[in-house]
């Protein structure tokens, strides 16, 4: 097979045999095509885009270059959950317990911050002692006996994807609808799921900037599940403000402990809810009406919590370990007036200029930087107002409270702020 050949029609436009993928994802996955010719090939993609045809087969060769979960018969609905990315969206540490305490197994594969959003397993590395890495089997032996485990694709899941995934953090490829929906099925059919939600971020803090874009990736995951014969549905959400209040990575942890305690901001628990009951349902165990009131009340009667601190501690973590957290300052408004827009994006770039993401593969995060959201958009502030809790090191007090600021849109005329479902999509 001659790779620069097809990193050239692709470049072209051209239509890619469904071999011609499969073959360039095999080599891909055992050293044979090197990363520069994939970084290409992927750029091509970013560009040119690709046919549903093309889509699904990419998806196959993903979920095929490794091995894929198997389940006894009889035992409870495997269900997960993925978002495509957003900031301080923390719902995978508080739905997968809680969807272990109504009764169905979560084997939730996750992975790190991608561009400017933060990574689920960056946050939960923040535990001391969190063990990310398991292999399938010790990932399996986690859901049998608690219900629910949060690791990374193991070098037996999806190795190809796994690879890529990381090649395209750093090459400017991440915002791409084929790649995107062959990344996160070929992880998610690999997982041997009955059903699956996912969470299509759109907004200034999302890849899908516009709604147009958005539902464009939520159908185009959910013809693929469909076709994979896995239940499926998406939610379209808003991210041109962060989820919740605390954006980093040990903040998102303590604030998801609060939301699994019943209390934390109320989009958090929302959003959770939400994403719960549509899995409570497709999953078959009730109305969405039911889903939610049995969501809402492991968050209140403390099940999802006795998840989660089991869940921790059989991944080698110390739920009550007091987590890092670097000295707050406070970036106040510079004038009177409505919070009209928020750049998410710019606020995400913002921590990880602080430490709390990375810029290259082999940078090391600060799990105790980050930012607390004081205001919202449709917000009234006051000259001076505290607007952001900044959790920095003293070096980088400045550059960060300049970018915040930047981020951060005040205006004189009223705003009201965005509603955090906009659609519901099905195949």
């Amino acid at each position: 097979m001659n790779i620069v050949e097809l990193i050239a029609r692709k470049r072209d436009g051209a239509e890619l045999a469904g071999e011609e993928i499969a073959g360039l994802v095999a080599g891909y996955a055992v050293g044979d095509v090197p990363d520069y010719q994939m970084a290409a090939w992927a750029m091509a993609v970013a560009c040119r885009g690709m046919t549903a045809e093309e889509t699904a087969a990419l998806t196959e060769a993903m979920l095929r270059s490794g091995e894929v979960f198997s389940w006894p018969a009889g035992g409870p609905p495997k269900v997960d959950k993925h978002s495509s990315g957003g900031i301080g969206d923390k719902v995978s540490l508080i739905l997968a317990p809680a969807l272990a305490a109504c009764g169905m197994a979560v084997p939730m594969i996750s992975g790190r911050g991608l561009g400017a959003t933060g990574g689920t397993l960056d946050k939960l590395e923040a535990i001391p002692g969190f063990r990310t890495g398991l292999s399938m089997d010790e990932a399996r032996g986690v859901v049998d006996k608690v219900g629910c485990v949060i690791c990374a694709a193991s070098s037996q899941l999806a190795p190809a994807d796994r690879k890529l995934y990381a090649l395209r953090d750093v090459t400017g490829t991440v915002p791409s609808i084929p790649l995107i929906t062959a990344s996160i099925m070929s992880k998610k059919l690999a997982e041997g799921l009955d059903a699956l939600v996912l969470d299509v971020k759109c907004g200034s803090g999302a890849f899908m900037k516009t709604t147009a874009d958005a539902l464009a990736l939520a159908e185009s995951l959910t013809a693929t599940a469909a076709r994979m014969g896995v239940a499926c549905t998406a939610l379209v959400t808003d991210m041109n403000q962060p989820l919740g209040r605390m954006c980093g990575n040990a903040v998102e942890v303590q604030e998801s402990v609060a939301c699994l305690a019943g209390a934390g901001p109320g989009d958090l628990r929302e959003l959770t809810v939400e994403l719960g009951a549509e899995l409570f349902s497709l999953a078959g165990k009730g109305t969405l009406e039911e889903g939610r009131a049995a969501l809402a009340g492991s968050l209140d009667d403390g099940t999802a919590m006795q998840k989660y601190r089991e869940m921790v501690i059989c991944q080698d973590g110390d739920p009550d370990a007091e987590l890092p957290r670097a000295p707050e300052t406070m970036v106040t408004a510079e004038r009177a007036g409505t919070i009209a827009r928020i750049d998410t994006e710019k606020l995400g770039w913002a921590i990880i200029g602080l430490g709390g993401g990375r810029q290259k593969l082999e940078d090391a995060i600060d799990p105790a930087v980050g930012l607390e959201m004081l205001v919202r958009i449709g917000d009234r502030v006051e000259a001076g107002q505290p607007i952001v809790g900044l959790f920095a090191r003293k070096k980088d007090e400045t550059g960060a409270t300049a970018a915040v600021r930047r981020a951060i849109t005040i205006a004189d005329q009223t705003t009201s702020p965005p509603p955090l479902v906009i659609q519901r999509v099905t195949a």
